[in-house]
């Protein structure tokens, strides 16, 4: 292929996106060259054909000097330039999106240029953009330091320098900006710890910590919700630290751009609820289900419009756990749309097989999953271990015994699977061929088994064991 880079960026962007990029690159300010735009069209075309033609770069160098012999130098130069166009392009969206940084760069180009002129224009700009501007993160801070930077340099240059200025502003704003974004990177690091054996060492953390311990964080939404991130992660066993995330997340979780809110601030109130559901804490089920609702009502989940398979999959086995049923059977009817195409097919499925099968609607759990292959590993995992669990419940033994073979041999064949998954896996068949063999009632057996089970390094699944064992030896389910 003639650029694989260039086509792979191209692939990237949605039609509104090349379009607008096509006005970037024709705008006379940014390129001069008929190639670069000519190279564009052709790139673009490739990209948006449904039958794709393979062009080589001679092909392409063709239509970009028609009377010339191919030169491979050049040939690479144009390519070089255009990617520089579209980096560019993709810069200036950014710019566009951002109006406080607008605002912060036409003061410093007034002061720069001391056009007296546009002092007030430039000033009143900046001080609507902040007034506009929806989010209150760190970053917001960090613009506003710059623009009182910049009204203070334009402000001396023309005023008395006796009178009171506004450094304290300054001063404010890229204190909260440096003591946010200390917490936020702090929090990122306890988190990598707790997975991995890597340490951090942070210049005056100590010193932070003990600084914002006695700030009055009211009005200063980034600082408040790292530090209390902060305190979940630090003393994890007081559940006070989360309650408090909580009702900060309630009050400012909306201050904050999507990704954000999404990706670190609503995540760490979730991993805060794994852990304690892990540690077997299971109010926090229902906490873990109020968060999920809570990104899904404000809109916070969706990522450019799409619901993520992850979130999907895990909102139904949340929202199952609670006996949720008409409610996830709605979720997944509602949104299920939703969901990027590439997956809908797969995830529907399952996830409805997994509602019947928590309604020990069996019949419709296996017409579901019998016949279907999934593309997705953790897909067709967790479909075979739900239909294993529905065949052992109907006593269908041989189709059972079946599935075992089969599911073994998709473990041993699927190397992409993580050791420890494929292990676990492993166990919940063997156990589950263990669990056919035990006569009702049989005491040694089921003790031995049970022994078993707790001694293994992990099992899939073993939740749901353990309930059939209980049942084998007459006991009320465990909880």
């Amino acid at each position: 292929m003639y650029n694989s880079k260039l086509y792979n960026i191209l692939e990237n962007l949605d039609k509104y996106e090349q379009n607008r990029c096509r006005k970037y690159i024709q705008s006379p300010y940014f390129n001069r060259s008929p190639q670069l735009m000519e190279l564009y069209e052709q790139l673009v075309r490739e990209v948006n054909a449904s039958k794709k033609t393979g062009l080589s770069k001679e092909q392409l160098w063709d239509t970009l000097q028609p009377d010339k012999p191919y030169d491979d130098v050049r040939f690479r130069k144009y390519c070089s330039d255009l990617q520089k166009l579209i980096e560019g392009y993709l810069q200036q969206e950014i710019y566009r999106e951002n109006t406080l940084e607008q605002a912060a760069h036409l003061m410093q180009a007034v002061r720069q240029k001391k056009l007296q002129e546009l002092f007030n224009t430039a000033t009143r700009s900046a001080k609507y953009a902040a007034n506009k501007f929806p989010f209150r993160s760190a970053q917001y801070y960090l613009n506003q330091y710059e623009v009182e930077q910049s009204f203070y340099d334009m402000a001396q240059s023309e005023t008395n320098r006796h009178s009171r200025s506004n450094i304290e502003k300054i001063s404010e704003n890229l204190d909260v900006f440096y003591l946010a974004e200390k917490l936020r990177l702090l929090c990122g690091a306890i988190t990598q710890k707790k997975l991995t054996s890597v340490d951090y060492d942070f210049f005056l953390m100590d010193e932070i910590i003990e600084k914002v311990k006695v700030l009055n964080l009211k009005d200063k939404p980034p600082i408040a919700l790292y530090y209390q991130i902060y305190l979940t992660l630090k003393e994890a066993e007081k559940e006070e630290h989360y309650f408090k995330l909580k009702r900060l997340l309630n009050t400012h979780g909306l201050k904050f751009p999507t990704k954000e809110a999404r990706e670190i601030l609503y995540m760490a109130a979730q991993n805060y609820c794994i852990g304690k559901i892990n540690q077997g804490n299971h109010k926090f089920t229902l906490e873990l289900f109020q968060l999920y609702e809570d990104l899904i009502n404000k809109e916070i989940l969706f990522k450019d419009g799409e619901f993520s398979p992850w979130y999907f999959k895990n909102i139904v086995l949340i929202a199952l756990r609670l006996g949720k049923y008409a409610w996830t059977e709605q979720f997944i009817n509602q949104y299920s749309d939703l969901l990027p195409e590439a997956f809908r097919e797969n995830a529907v499925t399952f996830n409805l097989a997994r509602v019947y099968w928590y309604q020990k609607k069996h019949e419709k759990v296996i017409e579901l999953l019998r016949d279907v292959e999934y593309d997705d590993v953790a897909y067709a995992l967790g479909a075979r271990a739900i239909l294993l669990a529905t065949y052992y419940e109907t006593d269908e033994i041989e189709p059972l015994y079946s599935l075992m073979e089969s599911f073994r041999a998709f473990l041993n064949r699927h190397k992409d699977i993580p050791e420890k998954r494929r292990k676990n896996y492993k166990n919940l068949i063997k156990f589950t061929k263990k669990l056919t063999k035990i006569r009702y009632g049989d005491q040694d057996a089921i003790k031995k088994l049970r022994k078993e089970i707790e001694a293994s390094e992990g099992v899939a699944d073993a939740k749901w064991l353990n309930e059939q064992i209980a049942e084998l030896e007459g006991s009320p389910k465990p909880a």
